[in-house]
């Protein structure tokens, strides 16, 4: 594996995605929420979909798990993720969305447990799973959970969840077509189920108040931060297998809040930066031995860890 490449991969991805934040915010008052992410998936799904037709090869699903991996990904790694993320972006500053993002490599190890054979959880994991739970706490505050406040911020929480039930349930599946089609594929079903859940919400395109600042955001949303930014992702995972590749979830609160206070002057505040050192402290604890194996560079992280 070229230890470059994984490291252009990773790097790509945090600031694509990282970046996906501060679109989102940008627009997200001009344009109904989940309008706003259908729109952002079809732009995505047109462009994917040529590319794949173009080059041709495996690009159509051929198998019952080619098409379970699509439906999976369509429903919970981009339908219910984009539906929950763009409702919760209203609520919540670009950091604080993309660190309450960063709880889905703490719970994936939960859903590991309950959809593949060989997951197991030991005392050690779970406290790491508990330090992530209590790392949202932190950043929501005490008094909103008891009090069912920062619906924003639950919203997104539900988003990470979703996408880490989705890629748990994605390996589970374990389809054959390549990467790129399916995630092309996945992107054109989640499109359907995000305008009719835009629908079902009574919003509507004559709520858009259209500008040319709104279609950048919707360009860069839909094509660098979704057509680009996932392909690269599942790239990045194929590089580098989930454990460190899911390390990009602590690289795209750097990027998002350095960006957000760029170009659209938010701030963090203290209990963002406690609360995402509590989750990555979580995940250390979870994936400690094949993070130990990556930073002391020491072959490859064994198959169970993948």
């Amino acid at each position: 594996m070229s230890r470059h490449r994984t490291l252009v991969l990773f790097v790509a991805a945090a600031v694509l995605f990282g970046t996906s934040f501060v679109g989102i915010k940008a627009a997200i008052g001009s344009v109904p929420p989940v309008l706003f992410a259908a729109f952002r998936v079809d732009v995505a799904a047109v462009v994917l979909l040529t590319l794949v037709a173009v080059r041709g090869g495996y690009w159509l699903p051929r198998t019952r798990a080619d098409a379970l991996g699509i439906l999976a990904s369509a429903a919970f790694v981009l339908g219910a993720n984009n539906v929950f993320l763009f409702l919760g972006q209203q609520h919540a500053t670009t950091g604080a969305a993309a660190v309450m993002y960063s709880i889905m490599p703490v719970a994936s190890p939960v859903f590991a447990v309950l959809l593949l054979d060989d997951a197991r959880i030991s005392a050690v994991d779970a406290a790491g799973i508990l330090l992530g739970l209590v790392g949202v706490v932190v950043i929501v505050g005490p008094e909103s959970v008891l009090g069912g406040g920062s619906v924003g911020q639950a919203l997104i929480v539900c988003s990470a969840l979703s996408v880490a039930f989705g890629t748990v349930l994605l390996k589970r599946v374990g389809p054959s077509i390549g990467t790129l089609p399916q995630t092309a594929w996945a992107m054109a079903v989640a499109a359907v189920g995000i305008h009719a859940a835009s629908l079902g919400l009574g919003e509507s395109v004559a709520q858009v108040a259209w500008s040319p600042e709104l279609v950048a955001a919707i360009l860069y949303v839909g094509m660098p931060a979704t057509a680009a930014a996932y392909p690269v992702y599942f790239a990045l995972l194929a590089e580098a297998g989930p454990v460190r590749g899911n390390l990009v979830a602590y690289a795209m609160p750097v990027v998002a809040t350095v960006t957000g206070w760029a170009f659209l002057g938010e701030s963090v505040s203290p209990a963002t930066v406690l609360g995402f050192g509590v989750i990555l402290s979580g995940f250390l604890l979870v994936q400690r031995e094949s993070v130990a194996r990556v930073v002391g560079l020491r072959g490859s992280i064994p198959a169970e860890a993948e």
